[in-house]
């Protein structure tokens, strides 16, 4: 790849380039700042104030992608914000400021009576979601605290309307700061298992599968949010700084680290994305460097296919997910100086070939040819488009071929892989 051309350069070429395509003039945009590119871990905040710029200057291709986004900001306004204290019971520890989740996949296996109220033994049923998992703990409030400030901090960034940035602080202090409601920065008991364990370190992919739009949405509101203040910006760094320590140096944190399909590939990429948030860009380089032998060769073979995901009873799922990991690894390495796209195994595994091994279900051209007991096609979507974005030619080609997710296709506004299907464990 050539060298990046300096970013005033890049600026300067996008002005122009929106000024062509929607004619304005000098007065309308007297006195309009330039909007300021956050310091985010997996958007590339640049291509974020380019994209706004664009807005700015009548880029009629976006408002449908904004118009989407706004929609989904719409939704957040009048909900939450949530907290960990107010669950049932709190987690086996007793602390209420403690996360709690219960495992997706493990269903009693006798009816609940007075002396086995839970109906312990409880046994694994792989890809079959236990709907006890969505009732009792804080496994569903963290998902709309992740999504909701996600959403909303985009949908500020893009629009200034105040009222999202508001929203999207107040979530963010209530789940993570204020005493009274703050969670403990650990997951002790993350995917508890009644009668079984008190916590698991498995839990630990509840948040890595989707913190990192926690970062990258403080990063949006630390570019001079209203309602988001530097007191609140510093205590989200010490929360994000302990956090990280706790992935680093817990035995549950050890453990998910050392894990060889997704969860491995979660961890590397929410320790990274930490990393670089919180200033260590040494942790965040060493770790995306490292992902290249210890999960691309391991974890991808030869063909592109994924066995450890191709083993599950959603498989589909799986493979595109953990390529979300991968994706998102890569736009953090893109922060560091380490080009994940561009590595090849010594078997010539990739990252390229892995998504390409998807393209034919991707795109509907053939069916896919592994167990997969809910398929959704547009849960590729994400990984193909970032696979363009990075030069691979047939991801690009296939682009216009894929399925919109639920609530349409934002890539234009926050082009980083999401998990688009609604499975999660």
């Amino acid at each position: 790849m050539g060298r990046r051309p300096r970013a005033g350069v890049v600026l300067a070429a996008v002005v122009a380039l929106a000024a062509t395509v929607v004619p304005t003039t000098a007065s309308a945009h007297a006195g309009r700042s330039t909007p300021k590119a956050p310091a985010t871990a997996v958007l590339d905040g640049a291509r974020l104030q380019r994209t706004k710029i664009r807005l700015d200057h009548g880029d009629a291709g976006l408002r449908h992608a904004v118009a989407n986004l706004t929609a989904r900001a719409d939704g957040w306004l009048d909900q939450g914000p949530w907290t960990v204290v107010d669950k049932p019971k709190p987690a086996p520890g007793g602390d209420v400021h403690d996360y709690l989740s219960q495992a997706p996949y493990w269903w009693p296996s006798q009816p609940a009576t007075a002396d086995n109220p839970w109906g312990c033994p409880y046994v694994q049923r792989d890809g079959q979601r236990n709907p006890e998992v969505d009732t009792g703990t804080d496994r569903q409030d963290v998902e709309k605290v992740f999504d909701s400030t996600y959403d909303l901090a985009l949908a500020w960034y893009y629009t200034g309307r105040k009222q999202y940035a508001q929203k999207a602080a107040t979530v963010l202090r209530t789940w993570f700061l204020a005493p009274s409601t703050r969670m403990n920065p650990n997951l002790d008991h993350g995917q508890f298992i009644p009668c079984k364990y008190d916590g698991r370190a498995i839990g630990i992919i509840d948040f890595s599968q989707s913190y990192t739009s926690v970062l990258d949405a403080v990063a949006i509101l630390d570019t001079g949010a209203p309602g988001w203040s530097r007191t609140d910006r510093t205590a989200m760094r010490s929360w994000n700084t302990d956090f990280r320590d706790w992935l680093v140096d817990s035995p549950f944190g050890v453990e998910e680290g050392a894990a060889a399909n997704n969860h491995g590939t979660f961890y590397d990429m929410q320790l990274a994305a930490l990393a670089y948030a919180t200033g260590d860009r040494d942790l965040a380089r060493r770790t995306v460097l490292d992902a290249r032998s210890r999960r691309i060769d391991p974890q991808i073979a030869a063909d592109g296919t994924q066995p450890q995901e191709l083993a599950r009873t959603r498989s589909w799922h799986y493979s595109t997910f953990d390529l979300v990991a991968y994706t998102r690894l890569a736009a953090i390495g893109r922060h560091v100086g380490v080009d994940l796209w561009a590595y090849r195994g010594p078997d010539g595994q990739s990252l390229f070939k892995a998504v390409d091994q998807l393209l034919p279900a991707a795109t509907g051209a053939a069916p896919w040819p592994y167990p997969e007991l809910e398929f959704h096609r547009f849960a590729a979507s994400d990984v193909v488009h970032a696979a363009a974005d990075a030069g691979d030619r047939a991801a690009r080609a296939a682009v216009p071929r894929l399925e919109a997710p639920p609530g349409g296709d934002l890539w234009a506004l926050r082009p980083a892989a999401e998990q688009l299907d609604s499975l999660a464990g």
